[in-house]
């Protein structure tokens, strides 16, 4: 019997890494932890964001997972190393791919990430840019009301260019020529960010998907494992919380709807 991936996230925004994993990979079960209950981790301390990462890995571990996806940036930007000395199974986060995925985008070596306040604080990315190559200069911004933005749907027209033109502001005078996502929820708005970017640098700006990036280095992973028996696509939606309009805002971050899928509360 096919062993499922496993994946968890602060919340609903890693969805969209496991949209691209089903895109990669349209054969492989998942199953989805959102840690909707204890949303956010960017603003809760390493020790913490530690603890819940652990938990979260625990209960997916349960499933019989045959590796995890740690889709939230924060932990894995906080937490990676830890999992991987807690699990037996192999541990993959999202910043790594995204910041090797953004190196070989780059012409100029000047690299924007965009990332929660957590995450930049962190500076997680900048280690991961530099340990591909440390001779590249990377700006990260803080950008938090792309969040809000992401679930409310609100991804075009006026406010988000709006956020979009402010919090560019420092990556324009960096004159940076690729930009990472560096948030789960951010692919939502890819061509809003695309878009005023290159308005506003004048030139072309490579996007990098941190989702996509990963889902790319998951696959490359398990062609180098032993072959495994193939699944049936199949995809678990655990939350720790049901919020209000919790199918529509899951259903925008997955890229569909929610009906054909298991979903299920659940405790820690």
């Amino acid at each position: 019997m096919a062993k499922p991936i496993g994946i968890f996230d602060s919340g609903l925004g890693g969805l969209t890494v496991a949209r691209a994993v089903r895109e990669t990979l349209p054969g492989e079960n998942l199953v989805y932890l959102g840690d909707t209950a204890r949303v956010p981790y960017g603003t809760r301390s390493a020790r913490t964001v530690t603890r819940y990462a652990r938990g979260c890995a625990d209960r997916l571990m349960g499933f019989d997972i045959k590796l995890l996806v740690v889709a939230c940036n924060t932990a894995s930007g906080v937490a990676l190393e830890a999992l991987e000395q807690q699990l037996s199974i192999p541990v993959i986060g999202v910043i790594a791919p995204g910041a090797s995925a953004g190196v070989r985008a780059t012409r100029s070596g000047r690299i924007g990430v965009l990332a929660t306040p957590g995450t930049v604080a962190s500076g997680a990315y900048e280690r991961a840019i530099h340990r591909e190559n440390d001779a590249i200069r990377v700006f990260a911004q803080p950008a938090p009301l792309l969040v809000p933005l992401a679930e409310e749907g609100w991804v075009t027209g006026e406010v988000p260019t709006l956020a979009a033109k402010r919090y560019l502001q420092p990556l324009v005078k960096a004159d940076v020529d690729t930009i990472v996502l560096g948030c789960t929820h951010y692919p939502l708005l890819s061509d809003t960010i695309h878009e005023v970017a290159r308005e506003l640098l004048g030139h072309e700006v490579a996007i990098v998907d941190s989702a996509e990036a990963t889902a790319s280095a998951l696959r490359s992973l398990l062609e180098a494992q032993p072959e495994e028996p193939s699944g049936s696509g199949s995809l678990r939606v655990l939350v720790t919380d049901l919020p209000a309009q919790f199918r529509i805002a899951a259903s925008r971050f997955l890229g569909a709807p929610l009906e054909g899928f298991e979903t299920k509360a659940i405790d820690l």
